[in-house]
């Protein structure tokens, strides 16, 4: 069974994780550097979140989420912002619930890619 694009739950859950983490700075006291690392870092994962919906069967997104999601969740400390509290709670939260989606998302990526290899 070849999985679809554009379907699965997981990718559409990164998306938006993304979206709003990259807006996040519009309803976060958030300073200069604190603003653009959310703002990079939720487009990226948006962008993606979209590679992966369009490839259900791309293992490598999943593992770039997870990698997204933790690079989210140190962002405070590696940029020096957990002083602010609450971007740096968005941070961390955005962060744990993309590594959960990508770890989640990870065994139909690879039942995916597996049909699709065994298509050939």
């Amino acid at each position: 069974m070849t999985a679809k694009a554009w379907t699965r739950w997981q990718d559409w859950a990164a998306l938006v994780i993304g979206v709003l983490f990259a807006l996040s700075p519009i309803v976060t006291d958030a300073d200069t550097g604190a603003a653009w690392t959310t703002v990079v870092l939720g487009v990226v994962l948006a962008l993606s979140a979209l590679w992966s919906l369009a490839a259900p069967g791309s293992v490598a997104s999943e593992y770039t989420h997870g990698v997204l999601g933790v690079l989210i969740f140190i962002a405070p400390w590696v940029m020096s912002f957990s002083d602010l509290g609450g971007v740096s709670w968005t941070s961390w939260v955005a962060g744990v619930l993309t590594v959960l989606v990508a770890a989640t998302a990870l065994p139909a990526a690879t039942t995916a890619h597996r049909g699709l290899a065994g298509s050939h």
